[in-house]
């Protein structure tokens, strides 16, 4: 006697493949090669300075201070506005001067702004800022 399977209506076979497993593989691929891709960083040209042979050359330091209320010292004594502008072109032609920027902490941004266009526009490329460490990021 032979028997006969036969397939009851709820029980056919599936005709699609189960896919669940297969993504759950390739994600896991995916987040395993995202993880070992080094991190790109951002790249910007410095132009570093070269050294040069020979002794250092002293550079003549003066010194521009905005006061809390707006107005100028250029190494200690008062200036006006119109002699800052003179003095800025003066120190721009000389390649042994650099000029150090000072301000107080009260003195009102607009005003510091106006005396950097100022130095920017007498074409100083000597400039350092004095200071900085006391106003915290």
């Amino acid at each position: 006697m032979r028997r006969t399977f036969v397939a009851a209506p709820e029980f056919r076979p599936f005709a699609q493949m189960n896919t669940t497993p297969l993504i759950d593989v390739l994600l896991v691929l995916l987040i395993m090669f995202i993880l070992t891709i080094p991190a790109q960083t951002d790249k910007v040209a410095v132009d570093l300075p070269r050294q040069r042979p020979g002794p250092p050359v002293q550079l003549e330091a003066h010194r521009l201070a905005i006061a809390a209320d707006g107005t100028l010292r250029w190494d200690g004594t008062p200036i006006s506005g119109a002699a800052l502008a003179a003095r800025l072109r003066a120190i721009a032609a000389r390649p042994d001067a650099v000029l150090q920027l000072e301000s107080a902490a009260e003195a009102r941004y607009a005003r510091f702004d106006a005396v950097l266009a100022e130095i920017k526009r007498a074409g100083i490329t000597r400039l350092g800022f004095v200071g900085n460490d006391r106003f915290p990021i």
